[in-house]
């Protein structure tokens, strides 16, 4: 088993190594032009991007492990599967594996759209099962302790408690959270305008709780920072006035489940997925639970449905005449 271990370690690292220390470079125009691709036509966010060229330098050092000459018009169906089976081997999770399967894709499309090539090697490649895992729920309960337990007298916790309520208020993303714009949100109208994945826009109703802690944020704690120019606009704010960082969110929102006492796996995606979840169990429509989550696909929305049957299913056998134990 010892062995096996250090020989595993010892082919990541020796497949990285490759990666830092030798580069394919592809020629400047079609790197250039597939760049204004994902941005302009596709309107991917810059983190995607970044993701899309890191899964294409992946190839491209995959190539050079294997001595291989990565030449687009020579690059065929049974090289993308000898590489894939190399992420495996590497131990690279199955979710991981579709991430980049569907990087590379985008590449060969691109490739195909400008005449480039004239055959896509990732067109018959099959990715990675993924399965169907239902995200971590809180209950409205589990919500309400979060907020209660949060000591205002420490210092920013008014700042983080608002932070939990609109997160689980408006079901937004944790990029959504940290852009947060002031003049976004429209008071009177009860609406929050969002800038979503691929610089999308949509409308959020925002309630009246949650307008209330953002109001009451701004004018106690905000407004005496010295705010940093750049994020003047920006909701939610560092000690030094400037926006919080993912990682910010994410820590504040892990040590307020650990406070009250929840033992769940908890990220601020779990915020969004209760959002969504409690909506579904009070009977909302999917479509409009979709317009609010942002999501293209209603596919994507309806994995809360599955939830949400589960919760109709527990209904059914604790109050049903014809479930209950006699």
């Amino acid at each position: 088993m010892g062995l096996k271990v250090h020989g595993f370690f010892f082919k990541v690292y020796a497949f990285f190594y490759i990666i830092w220390t030798k580069k394919v470079q592809l020629q400047p125009s079609i790197q250039k032009g597939y760049l204004a691709y994902l941005k302009l036509e596709k309107s991917h966010s810059e983190n995607t991007i970044e993701a899309y060229i890191r899964d294409l330098e992946l190839l491209k050092q995959y190539f050079i492990s294997t001595e291989t000459v990565f030449d687009l018009d020579k690059i065929n169906k049974r090289n993308i599967q000898a590489f894939v089976k190399e992420l495996f081997d590497l131990g690279f999770s199955a979710q991981s594996q579709a991430r980049i399967l569907s990087g590379l894709r985008s590449f060969f499309n691109y490739l195909i759209s400008e005449e480039l090539i004239n055959n896509d090697p990732t067109a018959l490649i099959t990715s990675p099962s993924l399965g169907r895992k239902l995200p971590e729920v809180l209950s409205f309960d589990e919500i309400v302790m979060m907020l209660n337990c949060i000591d205002l007298s420490q210092k920013n916790s008014f700042r983080n408690k608002t932070i939990i309520e609109t997160m689980y208020g408006c079901g937004l993303r944790v990029s959504e959270l940290i852009s947060l714009k002031i003049s976004n949100i429209f008071q009177h109208d009860g609406f929050v305008r969002i800038i979503g994945k691929g610089d999308k826009e949509r409308l959020i109703p925002i309630g009246n709780q949650t307008l209330k802690l953002i109001n009451q944020y701004i004018t106690e704690e905000r407004n005496h920072i010295s705010v940093d120019r750049k994020s003047s606009d920006i909701v939610f704010l560092t000690d030094r006035g400037k926006g919080l960082s993912r990682q910010m969110v994410f820590l504040i929102v892990k040590k307020i489940a650990n406070d009250a006492g929840i033992k769940k796996t908890i990220s601020p995606h779990t915020l969004r997925h209760s959002f969504a979840t409690h909506l579904l169990e009070g009977g909302a429509d999917l479509r409009a639970v979709q317009q609010m989550l942002g999501h293209v696909s209603i596919t994507t929305t309806e994995i809360y449905t599955h939830i949400n049957r589960e919760f109709l299913r527990e209904t059914i056998i604790s109050y049903h005449p014809r479930s209950l134990k006699h």
